[in-house]
């Protein structure tokens, strides 16, 4: 799948739960489909978690 098609699955789920769960189902489906966006990003390897920042 690409990042378009993700992208729009994720516009209908948050559409969904905006719609039949109201605002708070919303934002709970926002954080967690951002939560897993970086756990996802994470283990494809573009997000580096375990290297520190050298000043």
């Amino acid at each position: 799948m690409n990042a378009a098609t993700v992208g729009l699955l994720a516009g209908i789920a948050l559409g969904f739960a905006g719609f039949f769960g109201g605002f708070w189902a919303f934002l709970l489906v926002l954080v967690l489909a951002a939560a897993g966006l970086f756990v996802g990003l994470a283990v494809q390897g573009d997000v580096d978690v375990f290297t520190r920042r050298q000043r």
